[in-house]
């Protein structure tokens, strides 16, 4: 029999590195890892920064409008993998392999998480939009397209190098989960081992067929039962369902969860087009957007409205029933309870949207209260747990990952690896590019003050990787909230000084964690750090002039902030900024304040203990995003919790699903941008 053997990933009870370790590199066993040069290749990194343009223009979208961006790591695999499927003359020379699949996945996240990593959907628009003349020197600050590239190129290879000085320590050592990574690593190995897969089942069955043809000859009553044998194979032939038992006896080797790569882009491709097709309708027919299923005077006079949009339904499918139900949360407590009595007692006495005199401005404090707290509270738990893990493996004459790193030496392929010296130099050499673009972009900060942003960075990144290696979630806004704390204990700091040290610390957390998720991939699969390396510095070079062109297209053609982009994340930056500088609070808001600065650090607390309680960060998104959107990522996560429940092995569908209702709304913006320009164009003309 022949021994079929898939990549696993470790389950979260499992301790036992022996076995932890001979399961991810089970696949390597009988492989030979492919060359470099046929891991980083011109036909991948093609598909990489085509597929990154998608996602980009994708995170853009969704990011101007709410703050949200995603990875996409998993459907950059699949769709890199349908594409050389589909175009087989890519593939004459020599075959797409896993490595290869990795490489071009790398590549398209390095692309795609440009806008948040080089703070155009927070800092950027908050420097140009929202700052008053006396926070930005008397003059408005406008970053033209050259501006935009140095500022992009500055924030964008720090992080980089420092992930690869962290890789050998969160994923040989100590081997942290990092789930998406995983995920993504299993789907691109089943997808590939597909032909393997078969090839093996094929000959299982006939290796059994034979062993039952020689268990039968050895019958008193051989002869009788050879001519019975034979009318019996002779009917099976002409059987068509003889061929199904040959698919059947595939997917009980196959794991259940992985679903077949045609069903996948099936998925794929359906969600898509309904997604693209739902927001072309929305362009012609904007009162869809908000559609007023609650009545027309809470939709006008509290913004209870509902937005079927594909994409943050898709959101939603991500997100889960517990975080989206913490949003909706925050949601009925923000615009049913707080808003509408800030108003009543004349605290917030503007309109419910305005940011600076209405309801929405009064509880957005509330919300950053709430992020904040829960955020620097999560921050110092992990740090405690880090340091008295590393405590009492001191303690051990034997240190705690010797046996995991001795047997993952042995796949270790030094001289495609990056060493530590190297990655010390690029941190050292990128974080003097970024000392130097920060100070040409805005000569007015002083640059002990970046130097301390980028000290500050660096710290704040290591514990962004590990939140990213344990819980799957990159807490880069805490991160960045944090940062503004410290740095505005810095004499002569300004507003603008703050929100600058903000965007460095976020850039460095979100790049070394996206890399880390790629590098645990990678490891898992065996594709050497080089290659992955090579495809990050690829994906961020391109990304940081794409990101600049992309953001001032969107400045060009749409009111910014306005009823469609209204740039949250950039209010809470700047209102995070005024508040750490001793700026004054909203009347009657410090209060509610601190009592939700508390409560959401009574919640990180207790969230190691008690599994259902609310996330005090996604209550805060609730808070500050309008209903409309909170209601459709809602809908979308009870969709998904009912589907998985009678579906458990559905979890790559849905996953598949809501990347293409997200990609289809994304991409589709293209077009009604397009549209818009055309429009404004012929009104003004």
């Amino acid at each position: 029999m022949h021994e079929l053997v898939i990549l696993s990933t470790r389950s979260e009870d499992d301790s036992r590195p022996t076995e932890s370790s001979n399961m991810q590199y089970s696949l390597l066993q009988n492989d030979t890892i492919v060359h470099l040069r046929r891991q980083v290749t011109l036909r991948a990194t093609i598909a990489g920064l085509a597929i990154g343009s998608m996602i980009l223009f994708s995170n853009f979208q969704f990011g101007l409008q709410t703050g949200w961006v995603s990875m996409m790591s998993l459907p950059s695999a699949l769709i890199s993998y349908a594409v050389f499927r589909a175009f087989p003359g890519l593939t004459k020379e020599f075959p797409f392999t896993r490595e290869e699949n990795v490489y071009a996945q790398s590549v398209a996240v390095a692309v795609g998480t440009g806008p948040l990593a080089f703070g155009l959907v927070g800092i950027v628009p908050a420097i140009e939009k929202l700052l008053t003349p006396e926070e930005n020197s008397g003059e408005p600050i406008f970053m033209h397209i050259g501006q935009l590239i140095l500022w992009s190129l500055s924030l964008s290879l720090f992080g980089v190098f420092f992930a690869v000085l962290l890789r050998r320590q969160v994923i040989v050592r100590e081997q942290l989960k990092f789930p998406s990574g995983s995920a993504t690593a299993t789907m691109i190995s089943v997808l590939h081992e597909r032909e393997k897969v078969k090839a093996i089942v094929e000959a299982d069955i006939e290796e059994e067929e034979e062993e039952e043809n020689q268990d039968n000859r050895e019958n008193d009553n051989q002869d009788q039962e050879q001519e019975q044998e034979q009318e019996q194979e002779q009917e099976q032939s002409q059987d068509p369902d003889q061929n199904r038992h040959v698919d059947q006896e595939e997917d009980a080797v196959s794991p259940s969860s992985y679903p077949s790569y045609a069903r996948q882009v099936k998925i794929l491709k359906i969600s898509f087009a309904i997604s693209a097709t739902c927001t072309l309708i929305q362009h012609f027919l904007p009162i869809l957007r908000n559609l007023p299923v609650f009545g027309n005077w809470l939709a006008k006079n509290y913004l209870w409205t509902f937005n079927p949009s594909p994409g943050y339904i898709g959101q939603g499918f991500i997100m889960g029933l517990h975080t989206t139900s913490s949003m909706l949360l925050g949601c009925i407590l923000g615009w049913g309870i707080l808003a509408p009595y800030s108003q009543y007692k004349g605290w917030a006495p503007g309109p419910i949207d305005d940011w600076k005199t209405g309801g929405q401005g009064w509880i957005l404090w509330i919300s950053l209260a709430l992020m904040v707290g829960d955020s620097v509270v999560s921050l110092l738990v992990l740090t405690y747990k880090q340091v008295w893990h590393y405590f009492h493996a001191f303690q051990d004459t034997e240190s705690a990952y010797t046996s995991t790193e001795a047997d993952d030496v042995e796949h270790e392929h030094p001289e495609y690896d990056l060493s530590s010296r190297f990655a010390g130099i690029g941190i050292l050499l990128s974080s003097v590019l970024c000392l130097v673009g920060i100070k040409i972009v805005f000569p007015q900060i002083h640059l002990i003050q970046i130097i301390v942003s980028v000290f500050i960075a660096l710290l704040l990144s290591v514990l962004g990787v590990r939140a990213l290696g344990e819980t799957d979630l990159n807490p880069v806004s805490g991160i960045g909230k944090i940062s503004q704390i410290f740095l505005s204990l810095i004499p002569n700091s300004t507003i603008l000084s703050n929100l600058v040290a903000g965007a460095i610390a976020e850039a460095g957390a979100q790049q070394a964690g996206d890399l880390m998720q790629d590098l645990k991939t990678g490891h898992l699969i065996g594709a050497y750090p080089k290659s992955q390396f090579i495809a990050q510095i690829t994906g961020s070079l391109f990304s940081v002039f794409l990101s600049g062109l992309v953001y001032r297209l969107y400045m060009s053609v749409y009111e910014i902030p306005g009823s469609l982009f209204r740039i949250p994340t950039a209010i809470i930056w700047v209102d995070c900024a005024r508040l750490v500088m001793g700026g004054g609070l909203p009347e009657k808001v410090g209060t509610f304040t601190a009592i939700f600065g508390v409560i959401g650090s009574a919640l990180a607390i207790l969230r190691d203990h008690v599994s259902l309680l609310p996330s005090g960060v996604a209550i805060g998104v609730g808070l500050y995003n309008v209903p409309s959107f909170t209601l459709a990522r809602f809908l979308g996560g009870v969709i998904a919790y009912f589907y998985q429940r009678r579906h458990p092995e559905a979890h790559i569908d849905i996953i598949v699903c809501s990347s293409g209702l997200i990609l289809g709304e994304g991409i589709m913006s293209i077009v009604t941008m397009l549209l818009t320009a055309l429009t404004e164009e012929h009104n003004h003309g």
